[in-house]
């Protein structure tokens, strides 16, 4: 029958996705006419631990072109949009989230506008799509099986007889130093 230890490491103890699928609305100066594209860029975020749950703080800038006055001039609109979304993460059973945990937030999916709508006079409306991925690093208790036996030692045998011994010190030439110096 085996012993077992136990060992507390770090390891993610709980782990999940969430894909989210906003709506946010923008003034445009003018009247638009046509919206031209949208794109999202320079997205960064950060996660974090709150009482049960974890959060992600993010932020990313839209960039929406349109056309205005009967589709004769165009520009853009640039706007830093923030977000705070929450997950509720699974975490395994014997993790310990009392301690210093860690929580490691990656855009599975970055932030894409999927449709930009004209509203009401200059508004101008956008969906936005992403997907992230949160894992929690905590400290865990893993279980091991031990051995209570040391392995035995296991015997080296050189494999020079006695006779090979005999045979190295009779041929040994303790002049041999001397003799090569007065040579040289």
């Amino acid at each position: 029958m085996a012993a077992y230890k136990e060992i507390v490491t770090k390891a993610v103890v709980g782990k999940g996705k969430k894909r989210f699928q906003n709506t946010y609305t923008v003034e445009a100066e003018n009247i638009p006419t046509t919206i031209l594209g949208c794109w999202v860029i320079n997205h960064q975020f950060h996660g974090y631990k709150t009482d049960n749950k974890v959060g992600v703080k993010g932020s990313f800038d839209i960039n929406i072109w349109y056309s205005y006055d009967n589709d004769t001039k165009t520009t853009v609109i640039n706007q830093n949009i923030t977000y705070d979304d929450m997950f509720n993460v699974r975490v395994k059973e014997n993790a310990d989230l009392s301690g210093d945990t860690d929580i490691i937030v990656r855009s599975l999916k970055q932030p894409t506008c999927g449709e930009a709508n004209i509203k009401d006079g200059k508004t101008i409306s956008f969906n936005i799509e992403k997907e992230l991925g949160v894992e929690i690093v905590g400290e865990t208790k893993v279980k091991i099986a031990i051995e209570e036996e040391e392995e035995p030692w296991e015997e080296i045998i050189d494999e020079v007889d006695e006779d090979t011994l005999n045979e190295i010190d009779e041929n040994i030439d303790e002049n041999y130093i001397k003799s090569t110096d007065q040579e040289g």
